[in-house]
């Protein structure tokens, strides 16, 4: 029977991510690594892959960043994040990723709460919505600048309203036999970091959506990369499988 391995193992082992969402390699290569992935409107990911934590990027204070009320525009100030934060990550992968540009962050409550965060590429906060960031599927109750990264840790910036919407994790065999069905399975995150079956959810590839468990069944031809996705929870990070000696290009 398959192993089965979370995304975070199948990426290490498979490097297989689309273009469209790689992060400079140059990003990539030095010193601890840890997996950042942005998901923006109607669960589009902007942005998913490992990134370097050496370094404190610097980003504008935003006058437009006002999403905390009038008058709370940031200072348009340079302002720098040093060391390896889940706000200084996103900052970082902005530098390399078009999608994630303009960066919106306000510097107005930054002695009482921190850097705050209205935008990524143009999907800005409103009165029902906002940006949100998990650490290891963990809600942080911080600003992102304020809590250290770790080497292999998961960041997850995410947009939506609260009560802020489950995550999903999807685990799978890293290699398979090409048209032999195989195992995945689902789980949902709370804000809590609280894991459950994911039941009803679809799968990429899948025969049917996955059931109480959280499971279902996948056959594949050809190498791919999966993704779990259901109602409005946050759509998995891609898992890539090989098929025999094949696997997803990079």
């Amino acid at each position: 029977m398959p192993r089965f391995v979370p995304f975070r193992l199948a990426a290490a082992c498979a490097l297989a991510l689309t273009s469209m969402l790689l992060l400079s390699a140059a990003a990539l290569a030095k010193g601890p690594v840890a997996e950042l992935r942005v998901v923006g409107k109607g669960g589009r990911t902007l942005s998913e892959g490992p990134l370097g934590l050496a370094g404190s990027p610097s980003v504008k204070a935003s006058p437009r960043a006002t999403c905390f009320g009038p008058g709370s525009g940031g200072s348009g100030r340079k302002l720098t994040v040093k060391g390896a934060t889940a706000l200084g990550m996103l900052i970082r992968a902005a530098e390399f990723r078009k999608a994630l540009r303009p960066l919106l962050i306000t510097d107005h409550y930054v002695a009482e709460f921190g850097l705050g965060l209205c935008g990524v590429g143009g999907v800005e906060a409103t009165k029902s919505e906002g940006w949100f960031v998990k650490v290891n599927h963990k809600l942080l109750s911080v600003g992102g600048e304020r809590v250290k990264v770790h080497t292999g840790q998961e960041v997850l910036w995410a947009y939506g309203a609260y009560p802020y919407p489950e995550e999903l994790v999807l685990l799978a065999p890293g290699h398979v036999r090409a048209g032999r069905p195989f195992g995945v399975r689902v789980f949902a995150y709370d804000e809590k970091g609280k894991k459950t079956p994911a039941s009803g959810v679809t799968v990429s590839g899948a025969s049917g959506p996955t059931d109480q468990a959280g499971r279902a069944t996948v056959t594949l031809a050809a190498p791919a990369r999966l993704v779990a996705r259901g109602g409005g929870d946050i759509p998995s990070a891609r898992v890539p499988i090989c098929v025999g000696s094949r696997c997803p290009k990079r």
